[in-house]
């Protein structure tokens, strides 16, 4: 019999062999790197510590001894730990710089104990972070300098669900009866402490003396600084030893970078910006050999009108310089020797001419000062002048080999030397002396901003004559805080040997 037909086809009979198998399912994710990376168990109590000293050390109001102690506690605690916690054959990631780095943020965190200027130890405490991270961080990343810096807090916030598997493993599982003698023996001891130091103190006044220096304040503002120091100090030696223990990628020296096609696309821009500042240069030296005469004639300023003019815009063409430089190492080609020459060529002009903008804004601010006085902002802006010159330097140097990676970590680096540099000439006290010298030569003196300053002016405001000296010292000492031991300090304390009896008494 004959059949009726479709006009479509039967489906295709399944093979035999995918009958029974299971439908394709995507690749599973990798892991967190939480769950990938163990916690040694010395982790945490390197973080206990490390934060019980930076409760009980730091004074967070004002620079003191104990920010260096604090910072000499994480440090060993660090170092502990990740000594305990790697293989003995392992290699680490460190360098040989992270000990330089280390010292640094030591060196750094010290200048609590040796001057008194807030606005430079806080400086000096952003700075100490940095260098930290970069200690920790040791070779250098796939990831950007700006994550290196900033690496130890970051990798707090990431370890978080580090700690949390790793302590859910310990609670859950373990030796109870362990955890149960040492709960016993903590509550002992706190029981022993609780009966015999009160009878201790009241049987003897110079025990009792010691202990309610011992005794920590109890109000709200001391609990909350407690809560912050210990939660801060642990965190960040979580975090480092987090780092330290699941280093981020290294940088692959042999990696391409994206590059402009063409050599014609930065060459023209930089050599126009080269000529331009060819053509600075050469009008500073038409003016330097002519004088004032020149200036007059030209455009009727007086050599002291000049030099006081357009430094904010020399220092901004300084900085916009920088940017370029640092883009065109990054980005032109360099493939070939024709490339490397014109990148050496163009880049080294423009920065050897950089350095010229640099002693011309040096110039006109140091004038600036001598005419209108010294400030910490103009001190401030003269040193960032400085460090903007070692950069250009540094860049010349990359230029030799056209190998800058190591570029950004040497200006932070130059940045922290720069900090350190002062610290040491004591920049209050250096204000305070250039501003007293021109009052000597007859020029007006700002006593309420020397009075202003901390107890680091106090040596400068020794040379003022009567009543300005006993007006500044008086503004510098009246509300010095009462220090203890963890927030001594060298400034302050030569203060109180120094202005207690002269002060007393005087006029303003």
């Amino acid at each position: 019999m004959p059949t009726e037909t479709s006009g479509e086809l039967p489906p295709a009979p399944r093979p035999p062999e995918l009958l029974g198998s299971a439908p394709m399912l995507p690749h599973p994710k990798s892991p967190p790197r939480s769950a990938t990376v163990p916690m040694p168990p010395s982790v945490l109590p390197a973080a206990l510590v490390a934060a019980v000293a930076a409760a009980a050390l730091l004074p967070l109001d004002r620079p003191g001894l104990g920010w260096s102690l604090t910072g000499l506690v994480v440090v060993a605690a660090v170092v502990w730990s990740h000594r305990r916690s790697r293989a003995a054959d392992a290699a680490p990631h460190l360098t040989r710089m992270s000990p330089v780095w280390t010292v640094a943020t030591l060196a750094l965190l010290t200048a609590g104990a040796v001057r008194a200027s807030e606005w430079l130890f806080v400086l000096c405490v952003l700075a100490a972070c940095v260098t930290g991270s970069l200690a920790v961080v040791g070779r250098r990343t796939a990831k950007s300098v700006l994550y290196e810096a900033f690496a130890v807090p970051v990798e707090a916030l990431r370890s978080l669900p580090w700690v949390g598997h790793a302590v859910m493993r310990r609670t859950t599982g373990g030796d109870h009866e362990a955890r149960r003698r040492i709960a016993l023996s903590v509550l002992a001891s706190l029981v022993l402490l609780a009966v015999f130091v009160p009878l201790l103190s009241g049987g003897d006044a110079a025990f009792a003396h010691v202990v309610e220096s011992m005794t920590p304040d109890l109000s709200a503002d001391a609990s909350a600084e407690w809560v912050i120091a210990f939660g801060v100090a642990g965190f960040c030696v979580v975090g480092a030893l987090y780092l330290l223990a699941s280093p981020p990628p290294a940088e692959d020296q042999g990696a391409a970078r994206r590059r402009l096609a063409h050599r014609v696309e930065w060459a023209l821009p930089l050599g126009v910006l080269v000529a331009l500042f060819a053509m600075f240069v050469a009008v500073r030296v038409v003016v330097l050999f002519g004088g004032t005469d020149y200036l007059h004639r030209t455009v009727g300023l007086t050599a002291a009108d000049y030099a006081r003019s357009g430094f904010w815009q020399l220092c901004a063409a300084t900085v916009l310089t920088l940017a370029l430089v640092g883009a065109a190492l990054r980005w032109a080609p360099n493939s070939t020797a024709a490339d490397r020459a014109w990148q050496r060529g163009l880049l080294g002009a423009l920065s050897a001419l950089s350095l010229v903008l640099v002693a011309s804004a040096l110039s006109r601010m140091w004038t600036y000062q001598q005419a209108y006085g010294f400030t910490v902002l103009r001190l401030l802006v003269e040193v960032c002048e400085l460090w903007l010159g070692a950069v250009f330097v540094l860049v010349l140097v990359s230029l030799v080999r056209l190998r800058p990676a190591w570029l950004p970590r040497a200006a932070v680096g130059a940045a922290a030397v720069a900090l350190l540099a002062l610290v040491a000439i004591d920049p209050e006290r250096f204000i305070a002396d250039r501003n007293i010298d021109r009052a000597e030569q007859g020029m007006p003196l700002d006593v309420g901003y020397l009075g202003r300053f901390s107890t680091d002016v106090v040596p400068a405001a020794e040379r003022l004559p009567e009543p300005q000296r006993s007006c500044v010292l008086r503004m510098v000492v009246t509300y010095l805080p009462d220090d203890g031991w963890t927030a001594w300090n060298l400034s302050r304390s030569a203060a109180d040997d120094v202005t207690v009896a002269t002060v007393e008494g005087s006029w303003c």
